[in-house]
């Protein structure tokens, strides 16, 4: 069981504060995947999509709280997080 987290952007945030802010969210999630934070993937939907939409998949309930609790997209009010829990099929 794994557990994706999907960021929709704040209402009325700009991209360039977004862009601002990427830098600080990059060095996070670096550190937390060096760290053995349980991040599997992680990205923006290329897609078009009005409320700028991200998605993290990870291998813990706790490892996606801890990350939203330190990600700067949240911490500085630019994302708004949720919490799926998602029973994938692998085809491996």
């Amino acid at each position: 069981m794994e557990f994706v987290v999907i960021y929709s952007l704040e209402e009325g945030v700009e991209r360039s504060r977004v862009m601002e802010t990427y830098p600080r969210h990059q060095a996070f999630f670096e550190t937390f995947r060096a760290e053995g934070g349980g991040i599997l993937a992680l990205g923006p939907f290329l897609t078009p999509d009005p409320a700028g939409s991200s998605m993290g998949i990870f291998a813990s309930r706790d490892a996606a709280e801890s990350f939203i609790a330190g990600d700067p997209f949240v911490l500085e009010r630019l994302a708004i997080p949720r919490i799926l829990q998602w029973d994938a099929v692998r085809f491996e």
